[in-house]
This record gives structure tokens, C-alpha cells and sequence, in this order.
């Protein structure tokens, strides 16, 4: 059982990078003695967060605590914390031995105390023998084991890991996440670990806090993780998962594709959309007068411990495990016990993209209207309003669309994430002044930047007779 003393806290942490957010009020206690992982995809914060950490950063608000003290603006070197970085920085004319005591050499301490550190710390690190090997006549995993050592060898209290496994290949990557595991339990110190690798997070793991857009999405054990993800985006990242468009009918009850189907979650409302995940291993191939699915099998691909099969439900496509193969084109009835059918909140609470806006230009001839939207000027199609006459239009998501390069009628719209709903990706953006909700059979890679359309001939527009009846 872990100590429960919070050596690290971060209260409440900002920080911007040319006007743009990278961290946004994020709240995080990291325990004494413990292996937290901070895993996310790129762009969203996990290594911002570790230099922040170490010193290399100081956030525009919020604080650090170390030992319950603030720490804001103390220089790296007086932190009570190292950092082994994906690069390792090791000194390539000096030896195993003297990369390892450089940091103690600094300190100007006694020879022989240099000593017996270095040579205790080879044998944690299992390179004893190696002492006055060159960097250079090292392998990937033995540059790691120095890159740790040295960063040990000075007795931080907190061990600060950056994508330290990068560049291994990946047997000698999977070895290196036992020893890593194995060090921390030997040493008995704080490892903050930042990786894009959810296997990483889920192998060496006490808690993982997993990030996404400068906010910590969810925190918990590799268990708690995998099985209760707190929404579609954590689903998504954490193992494979088929996530669906879902309806909570009642308490205990859901509509899947169409079926209505008995889960175990409560507190969600009556008829309130909401999303559901079930992992692939818990779809269960039954005949089909027991099944609550009927399918057909479009691949069938051997994973060495069970078969990987895409199924089709109608237009709806699921990923199933099993240890028994299905032939391709067969028909197969499929079902999922109630507790491994899990319910969450969605990540966009609405199905529509709604806003107000005036008409700023109209044209009868031509029967075209323009808005002002975000500072733009965005011209409906086939419809006529007067000059002045405020809008509210709802867009659903198949009305959006991403477009070529400074194409669209929004530019630098964000690509917050991407979540493939078995029939088409579910895309939320962030543009200046809203987030969007977008549906697609193209993917699309987060934190990049895209121009966006609108196909208004789906949207409802209807006319705020409020400020009408003002006028």
C-alpha cells in the first residue's frame, strides 16, 4: 500500500506558449514513493507539466509544492528532483564511472564517498563491470540504465522520466519497462514517467493520469483506467475499445443500434445520449437465438493469443477478441453481459452546433444571406433574410466539413479529438469562439490545425422572434 503523502502538488496550473493554452488548470498530487505515469497524445501537456515540475518552466498561474512549500521560480538545481531525458544527454568522452558521478563531482564531494555511490549505484542499475565502458560501445538499453543511474546517483526524492524509451526498439523497449518497474521498487523513489505509450503506462504504473488539451482527463489505477473510463477520449486511448452512440433509457437500461439492452449503470437520466464502450474481449460469440447482435465476420487476423475479427452490424462496425476463430463471411450472434457494458458522459453534451448570429448582407436576387461568424463572412446559400434579422441556426454534425488548405470558412480551427464510432469518426474542434462537433469517414490527427465549411443546406435556421417582436 502506498504512502499516501503527497510530495509533489500542483495547484491549479496555467501556462501559455504563444497565445496558446498547453496547460489549463491542472490539479495533480503525486505521492511519495510511488511510479505515476502522465500519458497522452502530443500537444497535450505531459511534458509541460514534467518541466514545470523540474524548473525548466514556471507556469503564468498556479503553484508548485514541494513538500507542502512553494517552489515557484526555484532554479532546477536546488529542486530535490532529476530528469532522465529520451536522449539520455550522456557525455560521450566520458566513461560509464564518470557520467554516473558527474552530477556528485559538482557537489564537490569526497572521492571516496564518489566512489561507493557510483558502485552502489551500477549494481542497482545491473551494470556493474561496466564502469569504464565508453558511451559509445554501449547498447540503447545500457545508455538508459547510466541515464537513470546518474540521475539516482545524487539521491533526488523525485525522479523525473521523458519518454526515456523512445528510441529503443521494441523487445528491448518491453524489457526495459520491467527493469524501470524494478529500479523504482528498489530505490524506493517518486518516478514521474511521460509517455505517448499506453502499454508503457499500463505495464509500470501505480496511477496514470491521463492527459488531453492541457487537462488531466482522468486519474487512477492501469485497472480503474481500463475498465471505468471516464469518457470516450480515455476509452479510445486506453486499449482497443468499440465505442458507440448510445441512449440511457432508464437506469439499468440502453439502446445500442437500435436494441434496447439490459448494463449496470445508474444516474445518467431518462433518454439522455450519452456514450458506451465494451472492450473486445467482452463480446461473447453466441448462437443466434441468444444473441443481442447478429453480424458478419469481415477479417480474421491471429494475435498469437486470441484472433482480432471485425464484425459488421448493419452499417456498424465492432472489434471482437476470441480465442476461436470465425470464418470470414460467416453470420455470428453476439452479446455483452450487462456489467461489461460501461456508460459515460459524452465528451460534446450536444448533438447539434447552435448559435445566434444577425444578418449582416442579403441579396434577393441571388437569394443569398451572409453572417458574420467569428469575424467572417459566411454566406448562406438558397435562403433570404432581411438585413438585421437575428439567426439562431443548428448545424448537426454530418454539416460540417473539413476542407484544403486556407480553404474554408473558418481557418485554424482545432482538432481537439477523434473518436471512431464504428460507423464514422466522431471529430470535436475548437475554433476562436466555440467547439464544433463534426462527423467523418476520413482521420483526422489531433492538435493540428484545420479550415473548416459548412453545408447549410442540413441546418435548421430559424428566426429569434423575441428580438423580432423588440423591433
Amino acid at each position: 500500500m502506498l504512502e499516501k503523502n503527497a510530495i509533489v502538488s500542483l495547484k491549479n496550473l496555467h501556462f501559455s506558449y504563444e497565445n496558446e493554452v498547453v496547460l489549463n488548470g491542472i490539479d495533480l498530487d503525486i505521492y511519495d514513493k510511488e511510479f505515476i505515469t502522465l500519458l497522452g497524445p502530443s500537444g497535450c501537456g505531459k511534458t509541460t507539466t514534467l518541466r514545470t515540475i523540474a524548473g525548466f518552466i514556471d507556469p503564468d498561474e498556479g503553484d508548485v509544492l514541494f513538500d507542502n512549500e512553494r517552489i515557484n521560480g526555484l532554479a532546477p538545481h536546488k529542486r530535490s528532483v532529476n530528469t532522465v531525458f529520451q536522449k539520455y544527454a550522456l557525455f560521450p568522452h566520458l566513461n560509464v564511472y564518470d557520467n554516473i558521478a558527474f552530477g556528485l563531482k559538482i557537489k564537490k564531494l569526497p572521492k571516496k564517498e564518489i566512489d561507493e555511490k557510483v558502485k552502489k549505484m551500477l549494481a542497482v542499475v545491473d551494470l556493474k563491470g561496466y564502469e569504464h565502458r565508453r558511451i559509445a560501445n554501449l547498447s540503447g538499453g545500457q545508455q538508459q540504465r547510466v541515464a537513470i543511474a546518474r540521475a539516482l546517483v545524487c539521491d533526488p526524492k523525485v525522479v523525473l522520466l521523458d519518454e526515456p524509451l523512445g528510441a529503443l526498439d521494441l523487445k528491448l523497449r518491453k524489457d526495459m519497462q520491467i527493469e524501470l518497474k524494478q529500479i523504482q521498487q528498489k530505490t524506493q523513489k517518486t518516478f514521474v514517467y511521460v509517455t505517448h505509450d499506453q502499454e508503457e503506462a499500463l505495464t509500470m504504473s501505480d496511477r496514470v493520469a491521463v492527459m488531453n488539451n492541457g487537462v488531466i482527463a482522468q486519474i487512477g489505477t492501469p485497472a480503474d483506467i481500463y475498465n471505468e473510463p471516464a469518457n470516450a477520449f480515455v476509452a479510445d486511448f486506453i486499449g482497443e475499445a468499440n465505442i458507440f452512440n448510445g441512449i440511457m433509457l432508464e437506469d439499468c437500461k440502453v439502446s445500442i443500434l437500435g436494441k434496447e439492452i439490459e448494463c449496470v449503470d445508474t444516474g445518467f437520466g431518462n433518454n439522455k445520449p450519452i456514450d458506451v464502450v465494451i472492450r473486445p474481449e467482452d463480446v461473447e460469440v453466441v448462437p443466434e437465438s441468444e444473441a443481442q447482435f447478429v453480424g458478419v465476420v469481415q477479417d480474421a487476423i491471429f494475435k498469437g493469443v486470441h484472433y482480432e475479427m471485425s464484425v459488421m452490424v448493419g452499417n456498424c462496425q465492432w472489434l471482437i477478441h476470441s480465442t476461436v476463430c470465425q470464418e470470414v463471411g460467416k453470420k455470428i450472434g453476439m452479446k455483452v453481459a450487462p456489467f461489461n457494458i460501461h456508460i459515460m458522459n459524452k465528451l460534446f453534451p450536444t448533438p447539434n452546433n447552435e448559435f445566434d448570429v444577425e444578418v449582416y448582407y442579403s441579396d434577393k436576387d441571388e437569394n443569398t444571406t451572409t453572417i458574420l461568424l467569428e469575424g467572417r463572412e459566411v454566406t448562406i446559400p438558397d435562403t433570404y433574410y432581411e438585413e438585421g434579422t437575428k439567426l439562431h441556426i443548428s448545424l448537426p454534425p454530418d454539416g460540417l466539413h473539413i476542407t484544403g488548405e486556407n480553404s474554408g470558412e473558418l481557418d485554424e480551427v482545432y482538432i481537439e479529438s477523434v473518436i471512431w464510432k464504428g460507423e464514422h469518426n466522431e471529430i470535436i474542434l475548437e475554433s476562436d469562439e466555440r467547439k464544433w462537433l463534426m462527423q467523418s469517414d476520413q482521420d483526422e490527427q489531433v492538435s493540428t490545425y484545420v479550415p473548416i465549411c459548412f453545408d447549410f443546406s442540413k441546418a435548421t435556421i430559424t428566426v429569434d422572434e423575441v428580438a423580432k417582436d423588440e423591433e
